[in-house]
């Protein structure tokens, strides 16, 4: 029993870790499938993400299913989503709104960090397996309260392949 006392201690630290700390910046890693809330440099906290439909390579135009990849801002949160919250990527910058320029293609948009599905949450255990935005960073909605209560607008997200 003092065993289990101990794991459930160690198990709540670890979770509350991310909001004790001041997250300055995230890294996602898309071929890891992880994202990291940083602070100072340092890993404070890890999840598993899920991505766009079509995950390997930059977002190169709306309806690519693709997640971009490169250096963001995290530019506002949304609470009203249609999704369990919601915190928008500053995609497209304008590196990306000049090579869909170039392209003739519309760059897309309203690239966030999310939370399940609303009315779909139960069914996380499995949306959170597979590949399933148009996109966007998909999590848990109890890691996306986590998220929430740890990350301020104005923050740097970077994006790796």
């Amino acid at each position: 029993m003092k065993y289990l006392s101990l794991l459930i201690i160690l198990l709540i630290s670890n979770n509350s870790m991310a909001i004790n700390n001041v997250i300055d910046s995230i890294l996602v890693n898309k071929t890891e499938k992880k994202m990291y809330l940083l602070s100072d440099g340092q890993k404070v906290r890890e999840f598993d993400v899920v991505f766009g439909g079509n995950p390997i390579g930059h977002k190169q135009q709306q309806g690519d299913e693709k997640t971009p990849e490169g250096k963001y801002i995290l530019d506002y949160k949304n609470a009203d989503s249609s999704f369990y919250k919601s915190i928008h990527i500053s995609y497209p910058n304008e590196d990306d709104i000049f090579n869909a320029k170039i392209k003739g293609v519309n760059p897309g948009g309203l690239i966030m960090i999310h939370g399940q599905k609303n009315g779909l949450d139960k069914l996380s255990w499995l949306y959170q397996r597979v590949n399933w935005t148009k996109g966007c960073i998909a999590v848990t909605n109890i890691e996306m309260d986590e998220i929430w209560a740890a990350v301020e607008v104005g923050i740097p997200i970077e994006i790796l392949p």
